[in-house]
Parts: structure tokens; C-alpha cells; sequence
């Protein structure tokens, strides 16, 4: 150790200069610094969610689409209303990247001439609004709200509410997320409606959602991140009362964090919800190696030692823990690599790389630049026992070790009780909180028109020109009344079949399916006929007329829920003669749920498995296992417990936590056994022993609890739900880990050591 300490001296001057010189040249890529928002970024382009995806949209179009929604309490079906409405339709219309637009005024009506009832008109439903009549804006809004194509759909049943749905063109954001570009648009055209009406205009669809994410990642980014660099240091010069004690260990994770985005960047990646804050998990890695660090190199200068003395004392001591520390950290965040949810993927790639670059930095650049404050400490005396932080603390554990364990033992199995009430959930819309415009857009659609969750079913007659038989076709309208029937959430059901029963209701005055294949073929081609350009029903079978799609609107619901339904449709499909596969958005970010539970199940399990073997290879006794992994797995079972009884779900957020909060939690763990194991080798008594680990990282460990939860609970103010969910687990969960290190953990340790020989690390 001398002769590393020896070559730091010697090159200081070059270290101290160099490693910056390299952090800010690299800085220069962060100019091309961008954030994605898109839903592609949560899948791998090979996964196969988003294969089938993509054959869906190949075939049928785009399920994506901008939603205007719009409400009068007097009614929709007023001049002033229509116009607005048809204003917009128009002007979407014209709009880039939109394939269709479909609202009321546009609705393609079926009804019989009046002056010959075989004559079949299919045109706009509402027309020459401006000189609309007061009895005819009635009659339209009677026939809408009695129109089972209509109610639930366009129009809401007491006829206030409507939305106005702009289709966009296939892969339009494939290359690069066009949202901001289409929102940018689309509030433009409300803008100018909202100036000459007064209306709101709620926006939703995938564009808002993307845009929000967007939105919301790139503040959390620029808002939390010098939050908590402001916070850190305050705390750091709260602690050490030196500048020096707070800009060194700052400047540690900002060289990290700049170098791993910069990176990043050049290596092609973006910015998602979850890597936007890497500076803050960087900041929660590395400040623990640097406070550790410092603070016995400020103590030993304050004992009288030199400036190189004190930091070959600090090196000596904090090692061994600190390259433990960082490959446990490492580990706990290199396991999210196993996820298959993309963001956490990229996220546990960048942090485990931190972990490995903010400790190179930490036992190079950090002492070589200790080495250069030569001046003279004031000396305080600090040799009698009595004056030692933590005198008394082996006393009083060895004293009351066991009414310790039996407390803690009872307050934890109150928490644990909590693991029976949690839920798991990771439903997009429940991703932003209750005050985020989005959100509310999409519950103010709920509440007042329709489901806002697009099911897109895809149904296999099983032959070509296989959806026109009538037998495939009663099986559908089966299903769709079944579906409903069963689910209350499925607000409404549309498909090809409800155009084929229009028709013959108005042909026969009855709204069935017809008897012959033919008939069936005749009113499909008579409707295509009758479309206006740009409205064909290409986007409602695929070419060969085999494959039928059904769109069904329902409810935000728990992702259980959303699990469950979707496995409904694919049973009662199975027991018919043909096959279905529901696709669409909401059925892929449904899926992903299982990506969310897998994170949190097989991470946090890699990360328990791993750190334990690496605990168990260092200090060598297997009898002791169980000692070494309780205070790690302790923190995480009992937050999660917490959030039973907080009815705070499981979602991505938390599952991210999980591995997180192993990796961080067992750096005390590591800082405490490497300290106490070393005293014991020496052959300092049980008393002595523990007095020495909190003398020397009793401090340490509590103040780096103190930044890191500080640091993390910060998240909990984010419009992010999962970041939300967190910072307030991981924040609870790092001081549980506190709790049990310097209560728990000792208190174990006396009991396992009770009438047995000393312990080491040999």
C-alpha cells in the first residue's frame, strides 16, 4: 500500500490534472445529448411483443393516434360545438403524419333514402352546420345517442361529451419519435379553436403520452440533479465544516456521471425516464467511497499526521471495503441488466459501469489530490477513549444484545405483514402522477366518454375471404357480447360485423347478420363504394380478408386486470374453431408487467446469490452466512412490506429498487464486517472490537445514509409515479439498512460469537 500511496505522490501533479482534462474532453459529446419518449424504447427490437406489433401495424395501420376530447354541459349537438369539432377534423386532416380522422360530423351514417328505401346512403352525419336548423341538430342528436355505433364511442350517452381521433400514419415515429413535432401541431390548431370558442380541449393518445414522458424525464433531469448536488454539498460541509470536505467528494461523481452519459451518447443512446436521473444514482454510489475516505484522512491529519501519512492510514483502512463496496454495487445493478424492459436494461448497464469508474476515480484522483493539502491541521486531541465517537457503543450492544434482537425481530414481523396486502401494477397512464395534464386527459375520457385503453383483436377465420362467412361472423358478435358481458370495464366493441348488421337493418329491419356469404360480401362492397377517400375499411380486415380486427375500448384498470381480460380473449378464441392475438399498445405495455415482476423476482434474487458468494469469499465462514445476508435482504422484505400498508403498488420503480437497494444497503454491511473482522484478527476483545468500528465508520456509514436517502428521497416530488415509488422506497429502505447495521447486525454478531473463538478475516 505504501508504494501505491509512493507512485500517487509522485504523480499527483499529472493525475490531479489529467483525470479532468479527459472528464471535460469527453463532456463535448453531451451536446448531442437527447431524450425518447417513444413506447419502442421499452421493448428490444427483437423482443416479440414488438414483433407482433409491428405485423399488426403492417397489416392494419396504425392503432396510434392523437384524441381530442371535448365537452359542453349544454350538449354537443349546438352549432357552436359542431363547428369547432369540424374545424378540427378538417384541420387534422391536413396535418403531417395523420392517416385518418374520424369524429361525429365525419361519421360515415348508413340509412335508407327516404324517396327509395333500396337506395343505401352512406355520408357525413352532421351537415351545412351553419345552417343547421334547430330540429334538425335534435334529430341528429337522438339518432347518435340511440345509435349503438355512435353512444360510448363518439358521442357519450347524455350527448356532452365527443372526441375527435386522428389516426397517424404507420412507423411514423420508427426512425425517431416524431410526438413533440405532432403535439407541437396539434396544439397550435386548439389554440385557435380555443380562442374563438373558450372550450378545453383534453388531449390524449400516444403522441400526449410520449410527449409527457418526454416532458417529465427531461425536468426531473434538470431539477433533481443540481437539488441533490446543492443538497450533498450542504450536508458535506454540515459534516466535515471544511470546503474542501465538500467540493472533493462532489467532484468525484460529477466526473463519473459526466463521463458515463458522455458515453452513452456516444455510443448512440438517449435519455429515458429512468437514465435521466443517472447523476443522482452516480451522486448515491460514489459519495459513500468518498466520505469514507475523507473523513479518516481529515481525522488522521487531525491527530497530527502528515498529509501522506494520514492518506495511506485512510487507504489502509478503507480498501479492502471500498473495492468490495463497489463490486457488490456493481453487482446490484449490473442484475437489472437481465430485465427485458429495455430503460432498465440501458440503466443497470450505465449505474454498474459508474460503480466501476466512481471507485477508479475514488483511490486515484481523490488521494493523489489529498496528497497535495500539505498545510497544517489544528490537532485535536483525540486519544482518550472517553473523547472517541461511538465510546460506550460495544458496551451497550454486548449489554443489551438480546432485548435488540427480540425488538427489532417484532417491529420487523409487523412490517413484514405488510407483504400480504401489496399489489403489483405497472399501468402506463398510473406511471404519471394525479396533477400531470396527461393524466388527467385521459381520466377526464373515462369519466365522461369512453374506455381510453384500446384493445386491437385480431381474429383468424382460418381461410381466405374467411370473415365474410356468416357463421365467423355471428362467432364474433358472440364474443364481442360475451366479452363485455363479463368485463364491465369494456365500454364498447367496434369491427366490420357492426357495418354488416347496420346494413341489413337498414335493407331488412333487422339488425342481424345475414344468412348467405354473398349478402355479406354485397353490403361490404356497397360500403367501401360509399366511402370518401382516406375512410376505406382497409384498416378492418387484411388484404386476403382472412384476418378481422376488433377494437374494443375499455377503462384504465390495474394491469392484473388488464392481464386477465386480454387471457380471456385468447381462451374463449381457443375453444372456438378459429384463433385470436389481442395486440395494440395497451396490450403491449399490459405485457410488460411480466418484464416488471421478472426484474424485481430474478434481479433482486441474482443480487442476494451473488453479493452473498462475494461476502462469503471474503470472509470465509459459511456458519456465518446467515449473519452476512440478513442485514441485506431485511431492508428490501420490510419496505416492501412498508408499501403493503401504504398501498403504494409494485411497479417499474420499485422493481429498479429492489437490486438497488442491495447493492447500496450492503456497502455498510461490508464497511462494518471488514472493520470489526480486522479488529478481531488484531486481538482486540468483543467490546473493544465493535468500539473500533464505529470509531472509525460509525460516521461514516451515518452520514453516507444521511446524503444517500436524502439523495434518493428527492425522486419522491417527481411527476413520475415509478420514480415516485423509488425514492421513497429506496430512501426507507437505506434507513431500515442503518437500523439494522448498528443495531441488528452487532447485536447478532455477539450473539454467534457468545462462548465460540475470536473471528478474522484469515
Amino acid at each position: 500500500m505504501r508504494a501505491y500511496v509512493d507512485f500517487l505522490d509522485r504523480f499527483k501533479w499529472i493525475i490531479v490534472f489529467a483525470v479532468p482534462m479527459i472528464v471535460f474532453a469527453l463532456a463535448s459529446n453531451l451536446k448531442h445529448l437527447e431524450m425518447d419518449g417513444s413506447y419502442r424504447i421499452w421493448f428490444g427490437e427483437e423482443s416479440k411483443i414488438l414483433k407482433n406489433y409491428d405485423d399488426f401495424r403492417a397489416t392494419f395501420g396504425n392503432d396510434d393516434a392523437v384524441i381530442v376530447v371535448l365537452k359542453d354541459d349544454s350538449g354537443i349537438f349546438n352549432r357552436k360545438a359542431l363547428q369547432s369539432i369540424d374545424n378540427i377534423t378538417q384541420k387534422f386532416w391536413q396535418m403531417k403524419y395523420v392517416a385518418r380522422v374520424d369524429s361525429i360530423t365525419n361519421y360515415q351514417h348508413i340509412y335508407a333514402s327516404q324517396e327509395d328505401v333500396d337506395d343505401i346512403i352512406v355520408e357525413d352525419f352532421i351537415q351545412n352546420i351553419s345552417d343547421a336548423s334547430d330540429e334538425y341538430l335534435e334529430q341528429r342528436k337522438q339518432i347518435a345517442i340511440n345509435d349503438s355505433l355512435i353512444v360510448n364511442s363518439f358521442v357519450s350517452a347524455d350527448a356532452t361529451t365527443t372526441m375527435i381521433v386522428a389516426k397517424l400514419v404507420p412507423k411514423v415515429s420508427d426512425g425517431s419519435d416524431k410526438s413533440m413535432e405532432i403535439m407541437s401541431a396539434v396544439r397550435q390548431i386548439l389554440q385557435i379553436e380555443h380562442n374563438r370558442t373558450g372550450y378545453k380541449y383534453w388531449i390524449n393518445g400516444g403522441p400526449a403520452m410520449n410527449e409527457a414522458f418526454v416532458q417529465i424525464g427531461t425536468s426531473d433531469a434538470v431539477t433533481f440533479t443540481p437539488i441533490v448536488i446543492i443538497v450533498t454539498m450542504l450536508l458535506l460541509l454540515i459534516i466535515f465544516r471544511r470546503f474542501s470536505g465538500a467540493i472533493i467528494p462532489l467532484a468525484v461523481v460529477i466526473f463519473t456521471f459526466v463521463t458515463v452519459l458522455s458515453v452513452q451518447v456516444a455510443f448512440g443512446y438517449k435519455l429515458n425516464n429512468f437514465t435521466a436521473n443517472l447523476p443522482v444514482f452516480i451522486v448515491a454510489i460514489g459519495i459513500a467511497h468518498s466520505v469514507h475516505i475523507y473523513i479518516l484522512w481529515l481525522s488522521s491529519r487531525r491527530e497530527g499526521r502528515s498529509s501522506k501519512e494520514a492518506t495511506l492510514h485512510s487507504l489502509q483502512k478503507n480498501l479492502l471495503a471500498v473495492t468490495l463496496t463497489s463490486i457488490t454495487t456493481a453487482i446490484g445493478f449490473a442484475t437489472l441488466m437481465i430485465s427485458t424492459v429495455i430503460p432498465v436494461f440501458t440503466l443497470g448497464v450505465a449505474t454498474a459501469s459508474g460503480a466501476i469508474l466512481v471507485y477508479l476515480i475514488s483511490i486515484t484522483w481523490m488521494p493523489a489530490l489529498l496528497l497535495l493539502f500539505t498545510k497544517e491541521i489544528e490537532v485535536k486531541n483525540q486519544n482518550s477513549k472517553e473523547s472517541r465517537f461511538g465510546y460506550g457503543y460495544g458496551e451497550f450492544i454486548i449489554r443489551r444484545h438480546k432485548s435488540i434482537i427480540a425488538t427489532t425481530s417484532l417491529v420487523f414481523a409487523i412490517l413484514a405483514g405488510g407483504l400480504f396486502m401489496v399489489k403489483i401494477d405497472s399501468n402506463t397512464i398510473r406511471y404519471f402522477d394525479e396533477s400531470v395534464e396527461f393524466r388527467k386527459s385521459t381520466e377526464f375520457l373515462s369519466d365522461n366518454l369512453t374506455g381510453p385503453m384500446i384493445y386491437e383483436i385480431v381474429v383468424d377465420s382460418a381461410k381466405i375471404n374467411g370473415i365474410k362467412d356468416p357463421e365467423f361472423m355471428r362467432t364474433v358478435e358472440q364474443f364481442c357480447s360475451e366479452f363485455k358481458s363479463k368485463f364491465s370495464d369494456v365500454i364498447h366493441t367496434s369491427s366490420l360485423v357492426d357495418i354488416v348488421k347496420r346494413f341489413n337493418l337498414v335493407m331488412n329491419q333487422n339488425e342481424s347478420i345475414p344468412e348467405t356469404q354473398e349478402l355479406i360480401a354485397q353490403y361490404l362492397l356497397l360500403y367501401s363504394l360509399s366511402l370518401p377517400m382516406g375512410m376505406e375499411i382497409n384498416d378492418k380486415m387484411d388484404l386476403d380478408e382472412q384476418h378481422l380486427r376488433i377494437s374494443a375500448q375499455v377503462n384504465i384498470v390495474d394491469t392484473s386486470k388488464d392481464l386477465e381480460m386480454i387471457d380471456f380473449v385468447h381462451e374463449w378464441w381457443q375453444k372456438s374453431p378459429y384463433s385470436a392475438q389481442a395486440n395494440g399498445q395497451t396490450v403491449m405495455f399490459a405485457y410488460m408487467q411480466e418484464g416488471v415482476t421478472d426484474t424485481l423476482i430474478y434481479s433482486l434474487s441474482l443480487a442476494i446469490v451473488l453479493v452473498s458468494i462475494v461476502m462469503l469469499l471474503v470472509f470465509k465462514r459459511i456458519r456465518l452466512l446467515w449473519i452476512f445476508i440478513i442485514p441485506n435482504v431485511l431492508p428490501v422484505m420490510l419496505v416492501v412490506g412498508l408499501m403493503g400498508y401504504l398501498k403504494i403498488n409494485i411497479d417499474i420503480g420499485v422493481a429498479i429498487a429492489g437490486a438497488i437497494i442491495i447493492g447500496v444497503a450492503v456497502d455498510d454491511t461490508i464497511h462494518f464486517l471488514v472493520k470489526y473482522f480486522d479488529a478481531r484478527e488484531r486481538g482486540l476483545g468483543l467490546k473493544e472490537s465493535l468500539d473500533e468500528v464505529i470509531h472509525y465508520a460509525g460516521r461514516a456509514i451515518i452520514f453516507t445514509t444521511i446524503i444517500l436517502s436524502t439523495a434518493f428521497a428527492t425522486f419522491s416530488f417527481s411527476d413520475f409515479a415509478p420514480n415516485q415509488n423509488f425514492g421513497i422506497v429506496t430512501a426507507s429502505a437505506l434507513i431500515i439498512a442503518l437500523i439494522v447495521d448498528l443495531l441488528l447486525l452487532p447485536a447478532l454478531l455477539v450473539l454467534a460469537e457468545k462462548n465460540s473463538k475470536p473471528m478474522s478475516l484469515s
